[in-house]
Order: structure tokens, then C-alpha cells, then sequence
């Protein structure tokens, strides 16, 4: 499955110019977002959606992957829009996976999780959400709730839809996962500071499990 991410948005909301190229623990965003897309196994060409508003994002991707990633240039400024350029830019015709590059505690084990679940799920089209408890949790107020069976969630940004049929409303199922991978969006410096809380915990997590105690 090829996947797309999405990196033409002004990011007005953080304040830091460039979105996709604010550093996080002194790597941009985008880069946790393609790094784990490349290291996913059902994962094949991946594509990023610039804009004139993210040039320095472009800039650094083309330098960066060396051509293992490839840019397409959008219009920004219209979500829909972009998406359906990208996808038929990159002549996708099959299932594909659409992202924003604002998700940076994604896995390869959760990637994995997702296609085989739209695999299973037999639509055309699956996204993904988060209960809206799991954001609380985190401490991220989300801008858009959907009421989904009598439960309250949020859209986390990623989906998969089939290429082929890119202009028309695509039936699709909704996914909710309970992983706070999926749940924290960086919207606001607020998002960007607990995301590297989460990433310093983790890290010390690894480590104690590489180097753990000695008794004596």
C-alpha cells in the first residue's frame, strides 16, 4: 500500500511557522511520520503534499530521502482538494493510505493494525478515530467530534480510501482505536510539549529495558 502525507497547511494554530518542519526533540515533525511509514513493511511508495506554504518542508524532504520520498506540489489551502491532486498526480489507482504530518507518535506495529483491518473491513474507504476519553486523557482538546453509535470521537487524520475512485464519496467504516499514538495531533505548543513528555518517556523506557539493574 502506497501513502501519502499531507503537508500543504499554514499550521497557524502552533504559531512556529512550517508545520510539518517544527522540531520536536530536534526532528521535524514529518520525519517521525515518513521514518516510521518507511520502516512498515505493507508500506511501499510514500508521497508527501507540499504547498507554497511549506517550502522549507519540500526543501528538506528532497535533501533528507534523496528521492525516496517524492514531493507533489499542491495549491494549499483546501484539504479535499490537495488530496484528490495528490492521489491522481501519483496515479495511485488502488487503496491507499492518507495522513497528516502532524501525528509523530505513530508505530509500525499500529500501521500494520490499520491495513489489516481495512483488509477485513471490506469498504472502500476506513478512518480512523480516537474516543474522545483517550484525548481528555492526554489533555488535547480536539476541534471536531463525531458521534459515532452513541460514543463521542475524534478523527485522528488518518484514512485509507481507494485511488481509483478519488473524485466521488467513498463508503467507508470507522476504525477507533484506543492508542494515544493516534490521539495526539500538534495543533498547539500545548500538543508539541506533551508529545515530547510522551517521547522522553519512552525513551527512558527503552533504556531501562536495554540496561536494566544489576543486582548486587
Amino acid at each position: 500500500m502506497n501513502a501519502i502525507i499531507m503537508a500543504g497547511g499554514f499550521g497557524s494554530r502552533l504559531g512556529m511557522g512550517e508545520k510539518p518542519f517544527v522540531k520536536l526533540l530536534g526532528k521535524p515533525l514529518i520525519s517521525y511520520v515518513i521514518d516510521t511509514l518507511q520502516e512498515t513493511e505493507s508500506i511501499d511508495d510514500i508521497y508527501v503534499a507540499v504547498s507554497p506554504a511549506t517550502p522549507k518542508t519540500e526543501s528538506f524532504i528532497q535533501k533528507e530521502y534523496g528521492g525516496k520520498v517524492k514531493t507533489i506540489p499542491t495549491g494549499g489551502g483546501n484539504y479535499v482538494a490537495d488530496m484528490v491532486y495528490a492521489v491522481k498526480y501519483a496515479e495511485i489507482k488502488e487503496p491507499l493510505m492518507i495522513l497528516m504530518a502532524d501525528i509523530p507518535l505513530l508505530t509500525t506495529r499500529l500501521f500494520e493494525n490499520v491495513i489489516e483491518e481495512y483488509k477485513r473491513c471490506k469498504k472502500p474507504a476506513m478512518s480512523i478515530f480516537s474516543p474522545i476519553s483517550v484525548c481528555k486523557e492526554l489533555g488535547v482538546r480536539p476541534d471536531t467530534v463525531f458521534n459515532w453509535e452513541g460514543k463521542l470521537i475524534v478523527p485522528s487524520g488518518i484514512n485509507i480510501l481507494d485511488g481509483a475512485d478519488v473524485d466521488n464519496e467513498q463508503e467507508y467504516v470507522s476504525l477507533v482505536l484506543d492508542d494515544i499514538e493516534v490521539a495526539l495531533n500538534i495543533n498547539t505548543a500545548k500538543d508539541l510539549e506533551r508529545c515530547k513528555e510522551l517521547l522522553l518517556e519512552k525513551r527512558k523506557d527503552q533504556d531501562v529495558k536495554c540496561f536494566p539493574a544489576r543486582n548486587t
